[in-house]
C-alpha cells in the first residue's frame, strides 16, 4: 500500500469569491498507511527500533543488523538478516509534490536487464515492485581472486512517504520464496523514515549514522584492524631484510 500522503485542503469555492478561509474549513485528509511509517507518524507499537539517523529499523526476533562502513566511520548502507535472506534498505530525498518509485522502478529493469538479469514487474503487499533476477558480485576474500559476479533472485520493493522515497532489495531464499519472505517484508513495513527539514537534492540518500556505542564498537574494530595489517607489513618487511640477497644467476667465466 503506498504511503498516505497528508495536505490540507482550502474548499476552492471560498477562496474565488474571495472570502477568507475558515480555520475549520480546513480538513486533513489521510490515506491510511500500515507502513513503513513517516515519524511524523510512527505507531506507539512498542517495537525495538535501532536508531541510525534517518532510519530507524525494528529489532525483531530472528533477525540481525549489518551495517556498511567506510573508512572514515560513515554508514553507508544498513541489511537485515533473517536466516539466508537478505533486505538492503537506502531512504532517500524525494519530491514535495511527488514520488519517484515510479521512474526508479523502470530504471532498475534497464538496469538489470542491461546486465544480463531480468526483472517484471508485479503487484505485492507495499505496491508495484520488481520481481527476477540480478547479476551482483560476492565479496571479495583476502588473498583469493576477484569473484566473478554470480546470478541471484532479487525483489525490489518502494515506497513513496512525504518528501523520501524508501527502497528495499531483498535477496536470498525469501525472494523467490513466499513462504520465506514474510519475516522481512514485516521488518520492512516497520521501518521508520526521519527525512528531516534540511533541503536536499532529489534522490541523494538520507544520511545514516550509527547509536554512541556501535560507533564506539566500529572505532574499535577498525582500529585493530589497522594495528593487525601494520603489524604483517612491518613481520614482512623483517622477513624480506633477513634474506639473502639473489645472485644474478650468472657463471664466473673459467679461471677467474
Amino acid at each position: 500500500m503506498p504511503f498516505g500522503r497528508r495536505r490540507n485542503r482550502i474548499d476552492r469555492s471560498l477562496r474565488e469569491k474571495g472570502v477568507p478561509p475558515d480555520p475549520q474549513d480546513r480538513v486533513r485528509e489521510v490515506e491510511e498507511t500500515l507502513g513503513p511509517w513517516d515519524a511524523a507518524d510512527a505507531p506507539a507499537d512498542g517495537v525495538a527500533r535501532i536508531d541510525l539517523g534517518s532510519l530507524q529499523l525494528p529489532a525483531a526476533p530472528g533477525t540481525e543488523l549489518r551495517v556498511d562502513v567506510n573508512a572514515q566511520q560513515k554508514v553507508i548502507g544498513a541489511t537485515l538478516r533473517a536466516g539466508e535472506s537478505l533486505l538492503q534498505v537506502s531512504a532517500f530525498a524525494a519530491p514535495r509534490a511527488a514520488g519517484i518509485w515510479d521512474d526508479v522502478r523502470a530504471e532498475l529493469a534497464r538496469s538489470a536487464s542491461g546486465q544480463g538479469g531480468s526483472l517484471r514487474e508485479v503487484e505485492g503487499p507495499f505496491g508495484p515492485e520488481l520481481t527476477g533476477t540480478v547479476f551482483t558480485t560476492p565479496p571479495a576474500q583476502q588473498g583469493q581472486p576477484a569473484p566473478k559476479p554470480v546470478r541471484r533472485a532479487a525483489r525490489f520493493l518502494g515506497v513513496d512517504g512525504p518528501r523520501w522515497f524508501l527502497r528495499g532489495m531483498i535477496s536470498g531464499p525469501a525472494a523467490a520464496d513466499p513462504e520465506a519472505a514474510p519475516v522481512l517484508e514485516e521488518a520492512f513495513r516497520r521501518i521508520v523514515v526521519v527525512r528531516g527539514s534540511d533541503p536536499m537534492p532529489v534522490r541523494e540518500q538520507l544520511p545514516l549514522t550509527l547509536p554512541p556505542q556501535a560507533a564506539a564498537q566500529v572505532a574499535a574494530q577498525q582500529a585493530a584492524r589497522q594495528q593487525l595489517a601494520a603489524a604483517q607489513e612491518a613481520a614482512a618487511r623483517r622477513q624480506a631484510a633477513a634474506r639473502p640477497p639473489e645472485g644474478d644467476g650468472t657463471l664466473p667465466a673459467p679461471g677467474a
